[in-house]
């Protein structure tokens, strides 16, 4: 098997996404996206958590198109937009459920 070396932005990109699901915010957020389509107040409501946070998290996720969103009037919904990177945080996620 002949090895091809990756090219450095190719491994900036791979840093990024393992920076983003390094966050247990961000993985909260993810999971929650995994399994159904929410807006920030869903999303805040089911993590207990601040609506400002959730949106910042959001905004960051999206600029790394692990997630996006589509308005329906004035509120926008949120789901995954990259099912490679969901599948591999849900693998994660059960593996750590083996190991604990």
């Amino acid at each position: 098997m002949d090895y091809n070396p990756i090219d450095e932005q190719l491994i900036d990109a791979v840093s990024q996404t393992f920076k983003a699901l390094s966050d247990p915010t961000r993985i909260k957020i993810l999971h929650l996206l995994f399994h159904k389509e929410c807006s920030v107040s869903e999303i805040a409501d089911c993590l207990k958590m601040n609506q400002s946070t959730i949106s910042h998290q959001l905004k960051y996720l999206k600029q790394l198109r692990l997630v996006k969103n589509r308005r329906e009037k004035t509120m926008y919904y949120y789901s995954p937009d990259d099912y490679h990177v969901m599948n591999l945080l849900e693998q994660t996620i059960e593996h750590s459920k083996h190991t604990r």
